[in-house]
């Protein structure tokens, strides 16, 4: 009998214990400083390359075998994957909105192989191809499609998102 006491006193003894260890650990998350909500639009993630920023240099080949460089691109940029539905969706706004600005104020990049997304895009824009991890998406730190950026003449960002809505008209730019 003296040892079930025993037992049953330690055991409180043990929950005590976790109580003010848990309350603890409680006022301590408490205490922390908020999170920043991320900046994103839509369901997909924030978007690194913010307004003001510039995108990193880089170099790439068009399919139409024009150099391009960070120097090179202002207006409107998207970036496009192989086999994205929401970028299939989005492909035939920002067509419409390459027309308006004309073909040197458009650069695409299109991540795998994708056919359909090329023939569309080709006609107004200069497109990239390039892996997920090629040298533009990096430049842009980008790394969600679709993602649409709107460059102004100084080569900074004006506004970014994954929808063509995310964008100010040209007006902005």
């Amino acid at each position: 009998m003296p040892y079930l006491v025993a037992a049953v006193v330690l055991l409180g003894l043990l929950s005590i214990l976790n109580l003010l260890l848990t309350i603890g650990a409680i006022r301590r998350l408490r205490d922390q400083p908020p999170r920043p909500a991320p900046q994103s639009h839509g369901s997909g993630p924030a978007l690194d390359l913010t307004p003001g920023a510039r995108p990193d240099a880089f170099t790439a080949t068009t399919t139409a075998g024009e150099q391009v460089s960070e120097a090179d691109v202002s207006g409107l940029v998207g970036f496009f994957s192989a086999g994205c539905a929401p970028c299939h969706t989005l492909a035939p706004r920002f067509v419409e909105r390459a027309r308006e600005l004309g073909r040197d104020r458009v650069f695409a990049v299109v991540a795998g192989d994708d056919a359909e997304l090329l023939a569309e895009l080709t006609p107004v824009a200069r497109v990239v191809v390039e892996d997920y991890d090629g040298e533009v998406q990096a430049a842009f730190r980008n790394t969600w499609t679709p993602a649409v950026y709107l460059l102004g003449r100084d080569l900074r960002v004006v506004a970014a998102g994954s929808r063509m809505g995310d964008l100010p008209s040209e007006a902005h730019a």
